[in-house]
């Protein structure tokens, strides 16, 4: 089985899952467990934070174990703290539980991409990780629709059942992750020797930085654009499940072909400058869905914004990858993977914040001051992309020849 399928069946299974909680978390955490909607925002935040930490843990930890190795544990944490939440009662056992679940999440997101970097070399590492992406859209979707079973029925027991559910898809995963060893005689499980260290290579900490600032329109779409539509347009309520819907769609249609567009540095660049010019095109319209008394006009702006918005989030996170890719020291692929992991982790964990303090509090100089922070990191991402080239770090024969047999 090709590291790709191996991938692609063990995403299936943890996106599922994802898909799952996220539909039934939050009811579940207040109804079943008994814990306060305050004490639940404040420990998701606490395991946010921590999060971050372990992405950039979890980068050294690849390089001296292995990313298979890594998964497999990190897998079998969450699996195992998903099935704790059932058994959760108190505060102080909810935020050490979600901190478990939350960090092994973080954990695997990092040993993927290392692991990718290993295995592929060149075009072929954002092709399959643009591919990985559209299988965890769609299972996600997958697994929302089988929370809705627990929904419709809102008793303890179906809750319960979902929680389960969740955690035993989320240790199916262990089954395809385990055959990887036998595809190149172990060389998933080979440490890293030497390379550079990713705290000293200033151009990665920058990109990582400003990648990190336009990652917080990842939570625009699940967090500023329901706020704005229920709150502040005259469109129905109803609609915001259908821009979900529509985004999910564009992200699954166009995330592996917008991989064509990108094939260096400088594309890569270019790449998330016109995603960030996209962004910023999307602030408007959804600033502008906020004048029209009209419901037909508000969601014609809306659709428009979230058009925008997607076409603009696969440009910039297709540039992304590739930059956290070929400036990565190959020689020290898992400790650079875990800076860009968590800095992406950052700017997502303050996007509830700054998106809130600006698009929702300030309405349209918050939409436009939002939309011109993106416009500002791509230009830097561009700039910086821009300039001559260092030498490229050459993959050593056993690598070259390990990423071909995989």
């Amino acid at each position: 089985m090709p590291v790709k399928q191996v991938l692609t069946w063990a995403t299936v299974a943890t996106s599922t899952a994802k898909g799952v909680m996220f539909s039934v978390s939050a009811l579940f955490f207040t109804t079943v467990a008994g814990i306060s909607p305050a004490t639940v925002g404040l420990g998701l935040t606490i395991a946010g934070a921590g999060a971050v930490v372990t992405a950039f843990a979890s980068g050294r930890l690849c390089d001296r174990f292995g990313p298979r190795r890594v998964l497999i544990v990190a897998a079998t944490a969450q699996g195992g703290a998903l099935a704790a939440y059932c058994l959760t009662r108190d505060a102080g056992t909810f935020v050490l539980v979600a901190c478990v679940a939350v960090g092994a999440e973080s954990v695997q997101r990092t040993a993927h991409v290392a692991l990718l970097a290993r295995a592929f070399t060149g075009p072929d590492r954002v092709g399959v990780r643009a591919w990985l992406r559209v299988v965890d859209n769609v299972s996600i979707a997958a697994g929302s629709g089988l929370a809705a079973v627990a929904l419709a029925v809102g008793s303890r027991s179906a809750y319960l059942a979902a929680v389960l559910a969740a955690a035993v898809l989320t240790l199916v995963a262990l089954v395809p992750l385990r055959a990887l060893p036998t595809l190149v005689g172990g060389g998933g499980d080979r440490p890293a020797r030497g390379g550079r260290s990713p705290l000293k290579d200033r151009r990665y900490l920058t990109a990582t930085a400003l990648h990190a600032v336009v990652s917080v329109q990842s939570l625009l779409l699940t967090v500023g654009m329901p706020l704005w539509v229920t709150g502040h347009t005259a469109a129905p309520d109803v609609t915001v499940a259908l821009l979900l819907l529509l985004n999910t769609g564009l992200v699954s249609l166009l995330q592996v072909w917008s991989t064509r567009l990108v094939g260096n540095v400088p594309s890569a660049g270019r790449a998330v400058f016109h995603g960030t010019v996209l962004l910023l095109a999307a602030c408007l319209c959804y600033a502008a869905a906020g004048y029209p008394s009209d419901a037909g006009f508000a969601v014609a702006l809306l659709v428009a914004a979230v058009v925008a918005h997607s076409l603009g989030e696969i440009l910039s996170e297709t540039g992304g990858w590739e930059l956290a890719f070929e400036w990565a020291d190959p020689a020290n692929s898992g400790a650079y993977q875990g800076v860009s992991q968590a800095g992406e982790a950052m700017g997502q964990a303050a996007a509830p914040l700054v998106i809130t303090s600006t698009a929702i509090g300030l309405g349209l100089p918050g939409w436009l001051l939002l939309g011109g922070v993106f416009l500002a990191a791509g230009a830097g991402t561009r700039a910086l992309s821009a300039r001559r080239r260092m030498p490229q770090l050459a993959h050593s024969p056993e690598e070259t020849v390990s990423s071909r047999r995989w």
